[in-house]
């Protein structure tokens, strides 16, 4: 087979592979990317659903939140019970006007892959990069079922274990914990919409629900680490998640079961983003829990930023100091993020291992906390602020004028 070359190689096509493809190629850079699974599989796939008022915000500005504008629901307010009182946080009104867009990621990568087809953009679906290693100018190699592909750069934009990740010296290790708790996760049909996010401090546990369609949403128990699926029927998830979130009245019902899961809860960030001529966005780099729900839009952050550094390296003497600032900036941000998502873990989960006569004593520090976020004031702004995604990033000044827009750059700070 005929070796094939390109500008950047991106491996990965889910919402961080795909942005960053349409922005280098709106930029006029070769583009190659490849995804392991089909595009069936990867369109079909339910993941993250919530995302923040800017990273929408940068996707409008290129034209690609037509369907979602349209179909999405805007959400401005949370709920957080405990102790038998339920506590409204408009983070909307606290935050100046940012709120979420909540709208599943399977269809926001629909919209990609279709706008970049019709962009003239190709995708490689079930093609796999078995491995990448550097030839003898240090150039990265990706080989696939298709033969060799050479880059200039490639971006690993496939998660923790994928083989950009796997080419560097220490295979992208980082910093990482180990949660004292997992999350059972379900996806169940429901009798009425979900309104808003509601989180449940219980004694027994942490319990989530959260908007995904108007027939569906995503539930969240709190379970022991290394918790068993088989230990959890229908019966009693419904019955755990009444009892915990308290449900009643005009409350969405769970029903059917659609999906349900066990999430072993960690959190990692790596040491570096940058080896040579390889580079790492999105869950490659840095793994969060979905509290917060900042995944998927840190990842898009990631390339955003990335895509400024790539042209700026390409437009200048090529020496690399533009992506040692990505790699500095996202860094940061990333521990930022994780800040904030540990800051949230910590208010909705007891201590482990508490003892029943303490449990009280806890939920009314954390009630007391609660009440704090949903007051006017300075704290109440800067958490609301950084759960809903304000601020602006803008893209580097290299960019033609049509570029230039906005997008996050993780949690800002509390």
């Amino acid at each position: 087979m005929t070796a094939r070359s390109t500008t950047v190689a991106i491996v990965g096509a889910g919402p961080a592979g795909l942005v960053l493809a349409h922005l280098l190629r709106r930029a006029g850079v070769d583009a190659a990317v490849h995804e392991r699974l089909s595009r069936a599989e990867l369109e079909g796939t339910a993941r993250a659903g919530v995302l923040e008022h800017r990273v929408v915000e940068h996707l409008r500005g290129l034209g690609l939140a037509d369907r979602l504008v349209a179909e999405g629901q805007r959400h401005g307010r949370c709920e957080i019970s405990c102790l038998g009182e339920r506590v409204t946080v408009d983070y909307g009104a606290l935050s100046g006007g940012a709120q979420h867009w909540v709208y599943p990621q399977q269809l926001l990568v629909r919209d990609l892959v279709a706008a970049y087809e019709a962009d003239g953009g190709t995708i490689a679906f079930s093609s796999p990069v078995a491995a990448v290693a550097p030839d003898g100018a240090g150039r990265p190699v990706l080989r696939t079922a298709d033969g060799e592909l050479r880059a200039a750069w490639a971006v690993g934009c496939e998660g923790a274990h994928g083989p950009v990740a796997a080419a560097f010296p220490d295979r992208a290790e980082g910093v990482a914990r180990r949660y004292p708790y997992d999350w059972l996760t379900v996806l169940a049909r429901i009798d009425r919409p979900v309104a808003a996010v509601r989180y449940a401090v219980h004694a027994d546990g942490f319990a989530g629900m959260m908007p995904r369609t108007a027939e569906v949403g995503r539930f969240y128990l709190e379970v022991p680490a290394g918790e068993r699926l088989e230990d959890w029927d229908a019966a009693r998830i419904r019955g755990e998640l009444g009892r915990r979130l308290d449900l009643a009245g005009t409350d969405p019902r769970p029903g059917e079961l659609l999906e349900t899961g066990v999430l072993r809860m960690r959190g990692r960030v790596a040491r570096r983003m940058r080896h040579g001529r390889l580079l790492l966005a999105g869950d490659a780099a840095h793994t969060v829990t979905p509290s917060g729900a900042k995944g998927l839009n840190s990842a898009v952050a990631d390339v955003v930023d990335l895509a400024g550094a790539l042209l700026q390296d390409l437009d200048g003497d090529g020496d690399g100091s533009a992506l040692d600032g990505y790699q500095q900036r996202r860094l940061a941000a990333a521990w930022r993020t994780q800040e904030f998502s540990d800051g949230l873990l910590d208010l909705l989960h007891l201590p482990a291992g508490l003892p029943p006569e303490q449990r009280e004593f806890a939920l009314r520090l954390r009630l007391e906390r609660i009440h704090r976020i949903a007051r006017p004031g300075p704290e109440a702004t800067a958490f609301a602020r950084a759960y809903a995604g304000a601020g602006e990033l803008r893209a580097a000044e290299v960019w033609a004028p049509a570029q230039l827009t906005t997008v996050a750059s993780g949690a800002t700070p509390r």
